[in-house]
């Protein structure tokens, strides 16, 4: 069964973060959250709290298929000071795992030195702090470069773990999601 880490930080955004775990494990991936301080519940960029299912300290060393970054702009800036994050996802795309970034969470590739030059997107506000550390940045609702995926914001949650899906799984398997969660494509 493939796996699936996805780091919580305070000030995240609520729908990246459940819509992705959600896609996620309706297509039988094995989900993890890890909360990037600890595992007390995570209050998120719209005042809801999410409860972790354990701490990045605990799980860090173990491997994943993919490594998931909700955005929401406080949430993205834990991920960039966070070294153990940083750490993370180097060895992550390294060993030529996926690692996915939705929102202003890509911002925290940049500020890790990770993936520069490869093509991503993400949200209108944090695309000049993209283009500037040497991303190839596009308007696409999705990019998937590699084993890099990022996506725009809480509008494109749906197509980005789908993507996902389609990238850990197959296509088939994405597509047989769309209908039952009556998604427009």
């Amino acid at each position: 069964m493939p796996s699936a880490l996805v780091i919580l930080s305070e000030g995240a955004e609520e729908m990246e973060t459940v819509i992705s775990i959600d896609v996620l494990r309706r297509a039988n991936i094995d989900v993890t959250v890890a909360g990037l301080t600890g595992t007390e519940p995570v209050l998120c960029s719209r005042n809801v709290k999410i409860v972790p299912d354990t701490s990045l300290g605990e799980v860090v060393k173990q491997s994943y298929d993919v490594v998931v970054c909700p955005g929401g702009a406080k949430g993205a800036q834990n991920l960039c000071e966070s070294a153990e994050v940083g750490k993370l996802l180097k060895d992550q795309f390294d060993g030529k795992r996926v690692v996915a970034a939705v929102c202003a969470a890509p911002t925290a590739l940049a500020s890790h030195k990770i993936c520069s030059g490869m093509k991503v997107t993400s949200h209108p506000s944090v695309k000049d702090k993209m283009v500037s550390a040497g991303y190839k940045y596009s308007e696409d609702r999705v990019v998937e470069d590699g084993n890099l995926i990022t996506s725009r914001g809480p509008g494109t949650t749906f197509e980005f773990a789908l993507k996902i899906v389609e990238k850990l799984v197959g296509a088939e398997k994405a597509e047989s999601l769309i209908g039952p969660m009556l998604v427009k494509t």
